[in-house]
């Protein structure tokens, strides 16, 4: 018997559209865990290219790593600013 081969599971591979990413982000938001959401940014950032979203949005690639990760915990200006620069935008709505 031959053993299956699987490769990892990554978000950010499935992540092609403007709207795959809205629709992606709309629901880690509505669970509203700090550190997922700094998570799902990441793996949005790095599915339109992390160096292109770096270079629109001011920041360094270091640092968007160091700030979308599970660990991070990026600032209003600079959550505001990636979602920018990924054609995204924050809106709210009523819980």
């Amino acid at each position: 018997m031959r053993k299956a081969k699987f490769s990892a599971f990554d978000v950010a591979d499935h992540i092609k559209t403007p709207d795959d990413a809205a629709h992606y982000l709309d629901a880690v938001l509505a669970d509203g865990d700090a550190n997922e959401i700094a998570e799902a940014l990441g793996m949005v950032a790095r599915s339109q290219g992390m160096a292109a979203i770096a270079e629109e949005s001011g920041l360094s690639r270091e640092t968007l790593y160091r700030t979308l990760s599970d660990a991070g915990n990026p600032r209003l200006a600079t959550l505001l600013g990636v979602l920018r620069a990924m054609g995204l935008r924050l809106s709210v709505a009523a819980a």
